[in-house]
């Protein structure tokens, strides 16, 4: 099962607006004696591992964690380096919407390395980055240290695999010297989903919950990307998530109920989740205890088990959203239509 927002559990306008920069970044003067960007400030970024110092304009980006390749090809840079993410990885072995936006730049394939608890340093070192962007990853306090020696590296603000959708962009176009046009990708994301929005969905609640196992249930916050991008297409999270902090697993932005509190989301007009394929849906959907969610019985779910769209669905940023919403509208509208009213 893939992360969601941790371990375990854990449009074409803006591809064109990705490919512009990438055409101005590799024409852009340059200050003959530094080398450098003549414009450039640098720039002090502090978070929860320390500070990131970034002295001179980035050109060598590596990525750890998800969704800042993402970020960073849309402000024109593509990555020398990403993370591996195996799940969601087409026949290319890159995720497709990256592999897309980069064949379309005209621009070589970034190198992949082993991420997580296996981090290739060796690999991230041989990039030779002058920049390492991890906002939203699980890099511990041991990595960084050695990370930051290689180059700047900015992390997570407050805890590992939590981080708002804006704020990932926010931070990333801090980093790159970008601000304004990061500004503009969170707009035009927001227009994205607004567009995607129905009328049918706003008076309609959800849930998005996940499985770990039989007789296992959990339950993402309203901070979390996927759940935030469901709330954007105008439904609204079942007010009963409040209540379940008490079952709040650190690091995840998500509650572990467990099956036998499957009751407390009778009120959830929508069941959202995901599988890894199809057997393992037909095993936790046989539970007596999940059927008898009112959303599950009356067949008012979304559970993809496409990898891709599993992965794409579950974070906000400008190649996954374009991606995203042209598969999810009709699912969506599937499920609404067995709506107990």
């Amino acid at each position: 099962m893939m992360r969601a927002s941790g371990n375990g559990v854990r449009a074409a306008a803006v591809l064109v607006v990705g490919a512009f920069a990438l055409s101005g970044c590799a024409s852009g003067a340059e200050d003959e004696n530094t080398g450098t960007g003549a414009g450039w400030e640098p720039v002090t970024i502090e978070h929860a591992l320390g500070e990131a110092v970034i002295s001179e304009e980035p050109e060598r980006i590596v990525t750890l964690g998800q969704g800042s390749a993402e970020t960073a090809i849309a402000l024109g840079t593509v990555p020398v380096g990403v993370e591996e993410y195996a799940w969601g990885a087409d026949d290319t072995g890159y995720l497709p919407w990256v592999h897309e936006a980069v064949e379309e730049a005209g621009e070589p394939l970034p190198e992949q390395f082993a991420g997580d608890a296996e981090l290739d340093v060796e690999a991230i070192v041989e990039l030779e980055p002058d920049l390492i962007l991890a906002p939203w990853s699980g890099v511990t306090q041991e990595q960084y240290d050695v990370l930051t020696d290689i180059a700047p590296t900015v992390a997570y603000a407050e805890e590992p695999w939590v981080i708002t959708w804006q704020e990932q962009i926010e931070v990333i176009g801090e980093a790159m010297g970008k601000s304004d046009e990061a500004e503009q990708l969170i707009d035009d994301i927001d227009e994205q989903l607004a567009s995607a929005a129905k009328p049918e969905y706003e008076d309609l609640t959800f849930s998005y919950v996940y499985n770990t196992g039989p007789g296992s249930l959990g339950v993402f916050f309203e901070t979390e990307q996927r759940v935030a991008m469901v709330s954007a297409l105008g439904l609204s999270v079942d007010p009963v998530v409040e209540d379940l902090r008490e079952f709040e697993v650190e690091g995840t932005d998500s509650a572990d109920i467990g099956l036998e509190n499957a009751d407390r989301l009778k009120d959830s007009d929508v069941i959202f989740t995901f599988y890894s394929d199809e057997n393992t849906r037909e095993e936790v959907e046989k539970q007596p205890l999940y059927q008898q969610i009112p959303a599950v019985a009356n067949g008012a779910v979304v559970a993809p088990t496409d990898q891709s769209f599993v992965t794409a669905s579950s974070m906000i940023n400008p190649l996954t959203v374009p991606w995203t919403l042209e598969r999810y509208v009709p699912m969506i509208d599937e499920a609404v239509e067995r709506v107990e009213r």
